[in-house]
């Protein structure tokens, strides 16, 4: 199994809306690992390892989701995956 690493930043009205509790919601109908967090600057901050495709089907869900009116935007850098969680959880 080829792991990989996605670290997604989510723009537009992404905080104060229970958007990092949505993503650990629908994080459970995929195998995969991470994190969420609220940034300083606005954005939401979203790190998921697992199977490429598990992970584009996680953001996937989360842009056609309730969120969807509030995000403007989805940057995604992808990474080599590192192993370092063993859930998807909120970080704060």
């Amino acid at each position: 199994m080829q792991t990989e690493r996605a670290i997604a930043f989510f723009s537009g009205h992404v905080q104060g809306i229970g958007f990092r509790y949505t993503c650990r919601s629908l994080a459970k109908g995929f195998s995969v690992t991470g994190y969420v967090k609220n940034l300083a600057d606005g954005r939401v901050e979203l790190a998921a390892e697992g199977e490429r495709t598990e992970i584009e089907g996680f953001l996937r869900a989360i842009e056609e989701s309730d969120l969807k009116p509030f995000i403007r935007e989805c940057a995604v850098d992808w990474q080599p995956s590192t192993g370092g969680w063993r859930d998807f959880h909120i970080e704060h």
